[in-house]
């Protein structure tokens, strides 16, 4: 690509990305997964829109699983471990045996119904079983749900995908029907050692990061979200399955007591974000809007019988064994949000040339955006009505450290360091320009909160807060003192970028 092809590339880029993270605004507002946005983007820039032609299914697939991967590593490193840890056996169960049911009756329908021939029913009823984690996280993370029904979702649609995809993987490459058995230990298999990959180099980068001194903050998140990909890709190149590596090295790395942890939830949410919308917008380019009519009505038949049929018998076959309450069964039924994951799938069968896999990916397509339509919007309302809420009722308090831009603030770190001489020094001694304060002192394993009298040690951490207009002034009322003593404006030490030399203040 020339400089000529490059700047017109990046102009288109840089509109669709903004116009997806207005779209982005408008879909919580109106209470609508983002995903239906961002694709409708992709489909009005696409050939039958602005002419943008994309329909090279091959890198919609590679990217697409790479988006995947940095969406469920996201979603691993933002979930929280004690909400999932009693609800692994029931979310592992309704992702490995709940999917198994879902493709059984979602196939049986699309060959009854369409008449579907089993091994492109199967197909289709592998691609359609999955629940995405993108749509999952964006809008259950927004309801004031009880942990366990949230925790149950977000569980399964993590660990879902991986088995979904190794069936459709089995499905599109083989020109028959595999027996039990094959597809028992292929999934076997690229589960366990997926899973273990996934630990195993999860808790290898947490201990990497713990105990590694990175010369600047921001290598800290890049470093994290890289350990999660090496973990995909590991899995991958064993044979294994990608996708549940990602996710467990996430949710390992994302509960370790890690440096820095903040900015690296910001910078994965982030990633994340620019995924889902990178993703998103592909898959809308993918399809041809004047292809999609036909595709409506098999959508409609097949996506009713997924949503009235197969998701309720595969929700109560796998959670009924668990004494879930009937109300959060049907919640957990009624929330299994389809999304960019089976449209990427779609793509699996066209790179395998199997017969009439462009007319799946418009079905797929359709379904996605129908349902998605129906289900989304429907889920506060139906939480209400179960029981599962109440309205006025508080959410989980959110707590950012982050976003001190909304205050129009600062937050400023500071490591005494041996020789200092505000070693010794107290608080109200090092006299702060206002409004700033020290709000936190990390000594050691302890954590203070400082008073006036509070004496500074050479190893503290100190956190501050301030305003931006002030900020120059603190840093250099801390060099100031650090050179020369809590006289040291008295000595003429300014705290500038080098020390002052014998200018006294008059």
């Amino acid at each position: 690509m020339t400089l000529q092809e490059l700047y017109p590339t990046l102009l288109v880029g840089g509109v669709l990305l903004l116009a997806s993270i207005a779209g982005a605004r408008a879909a919580h507002r109106l209470g609508l997964p983002s995903l239906l946005l961002f694709l409708t983007v992709g489909v009005v820039a696409g050939e039958d829109g602005i002419g943008l032609r994309f329909d090279d299914a091959q890198l919609a697939q590679a990217l697409g699983t790479t988006a995947l991967a940095v969406i469920l590593v996201e979603g691993g490193l933002t979930t929280p471990w004690p909400d999932v840890r009693r609800l692994l056996l029931p979310a592992g169960v309704l992702a490995t045996a709940g999917v198994g049911v879902s493709v059984v009756v979602t196939a049986a329908g699309a060959h009854w119904l369409l008449g579907m021939d089993w091994h492109l029913a199967l197909l289709l009823g592998a691609i359609v079983s999955s629940t995405d984690a993108a749509a999952v996280f964006a809008v259950l993370r927004a309801l004031p749900l009880p942990k366990r029904v949230t925790g149950l979702l977000e569980a399964e649609s993590g660990f879902n995908d991986a088995p979904t995809i190794i069936l459709v993987l089995v499905f599109s490459t083989t020109t028959e029907l595999p027996g039990p058995a094959h597809i028992t230990g292929n999934l076997l298999y690229q589960l366990a050692a997926g899973g273990a990959l996934g630990l195993v180099i999860g808790r290898l980068g947490a201990a990497a990061l713990r105990h590694i001194a990175l010369p600047a903050t921001g290598l800290y998140p890049l470093a994290t979200l890289a350990f999660g990909l090496i973990a995909f890709a590991a899995a991958g190149a064993a044979g294994a399955s990608g996708i549940i590596a990602a996710y467990l090295a996430g949710l390992v790395l994302g509960n370790a007591k890690l440096p820095h942890r903040a900015a690296t939830r910001s910078f994965a949410e982030g990633a994340g974000w620019l995924a889902q919308i990178g993703l998103f917008v592909m898959l809308g380019l993918l399809v041809n809007p004047s292809e999609l009519a036909t595709a409506i009505a098999p959508a409609i038949a097949v996506g009713l019988v997924l949503l009235l049929a197969a998701r309720p018998l595969s929700v109560l076959a796998c959670l009924l064994p668990f004494r879930v309450p009937w109300r959060e069964q049907v919640f957990v039924s009624w929330a299994g949000l389809r999304g960019a994951v089976p449209i990427v799938l779609a793509t699996f069968p066209i790179v395998e040339n199997v017969t009439d896999a462009r007319d799946l990916l418009n079905i797929v397509f359709v379904l996605v955006v129908l349902f998605t339509l129906i289900q989304g919007p429907s889920l506060p309302t139906a939480a209400k009505r179960l029981g599962l809420t109440r309205p006025g009722a508080l959410r989980e308090v959110q707590v950012e450290t982050a976003p001190l831009d909304v205050l129009d603030a600062d937050l400023l770190t500071v490591t005494i360091p041996p020789g200092s001489r505000l070693n010794g020094v107290a608080v109200f001694e090092v006299r702060l320009p206002p409004p700033a304060v020290l709000t936190l002192i990390v000594r050691g394993d302890a954590t203070l909160v400082p008073t006036r009298d509070t004496v500074l040690r050479a190893g503290d951490q100190l956190l501050l807060i301030s305003t931006p207009q002030t900020r120059e002034a603190v840093e250099r009322q801390l060099r100031a003192i650090g050179r020369r003593g809590k006289l040291a404006r008295w000595l003429g030490e300014l705290g500038g970028p080098e020390p002052s030399d014998g200018i006294t203040p008059g």
